[in-house]
């Protein structure tokens, strides 16, 4: 259940609880289509998602970062795309909140919207002689692209001096052109095309210096201090992603559950799988294993919280460890799908059997760079010996 006070985003709780089985029936569509279904959107817009990063003055929930991470948990343990996606825009609808004022009140205008996330700096900006800037350049496994309002996409702007520095630029996704080049094994469904700037114009205003943004010092806004909301960049997302992952592994666990009524053990004297003590050891083990991880979340989750009521951001050990910890928590959520596979026989195979695309999907997903285990695991553990944390990713 929600623990929040603010009733409006508790009501955004119930209706995505409500939305469970419909939208877990849609998960074979989502996979052939290879994006997830037109209703789904239009019913998590209804139910108020799709607000609720955008700041209240907009019209906005402006939820705080557990309840985010909540609701996005049981979107993901009903459909695996549908929760990934919904990670993705709830997250990056945060970012603008980051960026002055005349870029908010563009993003934000209708009180709800759908932005993706391209962090890797493969584009370039030019400046123009109006004072804007040109965007141009390619960035694949862009997840929720199709349906996007906005792109927050990273580039490279040459300083004074010529040196490239990386840049955020804030574009609406119909001035992008977006590929059908979505072809995987997991995560199907989430429609991560690669999608293309062919030198399209970005004001000022909308384009910010992403060290800024890592580092939570960006400015000409008039939402800057202790407003609750201004969380580290890095360990937000981390929280997010998380939140995506451990919901996967609920909703594995449910259907796992939901299969094993009258199933025996294939050639052995087990006619009722759950009397055998093997099947009761994994089934405890898997399920203290999402417990566990949920309850680290929530330890991480009252560290950003404390610090954005404070207006402080975290230590580089603090922001390591937020990393760490969410990626260890993941692995936690990886290793309960999997043992839970290990006990659900030959038949998990069959695709009409739900459970195997919430498996291909924990698996594949987990390769996500950012929520890499050992990575994150070296980011972490570089920092508890008292070495540099070797990234700019904090």
């Amino acid at each position: 259940m929600m623990s929040t006070t603010d009733s409006a985003v508790a009501a955004v709780f119930d209706e995505v609880t409500a939305l469970a089985a419909t939208l877990r029936a849609t998960g074979p569509e989502a996979e052939e289509r290879r994006w997830i279904p037109d209703e789904n959107i239009e019913l998590l817009d209804k139910a108020g998602v799709f607000r609720l990063s955008v700041p209240r003055r907009f019209g906005g929930l402006e939820a705080p970062v557990a309840d985010l991470t909540r609701i996005v948990s049981e979107i993901a343990r009903a459909e695996t795309a549908t929760g990934w996606v919904s990670m993705i825009w709830a997250s990056s609808a945060w970012v603008p909140s980051l960026f002055p004022d005349a870029a908010q009140e563009e993003v934000y205008a209708g009180g709800s919207v759908r932005v993706s996330t391209g962090f890797t700096p493969s584009g370039t900006l030019a400046p123009t002689e109006d004072g804007a800037y040109t965007l141009s350049g390619s960035w694949g496994w862009i997840s929720g692209c199709r349906g996007a309002d906005w792109a927050l996409l990273a580039a490279l702007l040459p300083g004074p001096d010529g040196t490239p520095a990386p840049s955020a630029a804030l574009v609406r996704v119909s001035e992008l052109s977006i590929a059908d080049d979505w072809h995987a094994s997991a995560g199907a469904g989430t429609g991560s095309s690669t999608v293309t700037a062919d030198a399209v114009r970005v004001p000022a205003h909308r384009v910010i210096s992403l060290l800024d943004v890592l580092a939570g010092s960006t400015g000409d806004r008039s939402n800057t201090g202790a407003t609750g909301r201004n969380y580290a960049f890095i360990p937000f997302f981390m929280a997010l992603g998380a939140s995506a992952y451990l919901g996967l592994a609920r909703g594995a666990y449910e259907l796992f559950l939901d299969r094993l009524p009258g199933r025996g053990i294939t050639y052995t004297s087990w006619t009722d799988q759950s009397q055998s003590p093997v099947t009761q050891v994994q089934v405890a083990q898997a399920e203290n294993k999402i417990a566990a991880a949920e309850a680290l979340q929530e330890a991480w989750l009252r560290e950003l919280q404390r610090h954005a009521d404070a207006g402080t951001l975290p230590t580089a050990p603090e922001r390591a460890a937020a990393r760490g910890r969410a990626a260890f928590a993941i692995e936690l959520a990886n290793q309960a799908v999997d043992e839970l596979f290990e006990a659900a026989g030959a038949s998990v195979i069959m695709r009409d059997v739900a459970f195997q695309r919430f498996h291909r999907d924990m698996r594949g997903l987990a390769l996500h760079a950012l929520f890499a285990y050992r990575t994150n695991q070296e980011v972490h553990g570089r920092s508890l010996l008292g070495l540099a944390p070797d990234t700019l990713f904090l």
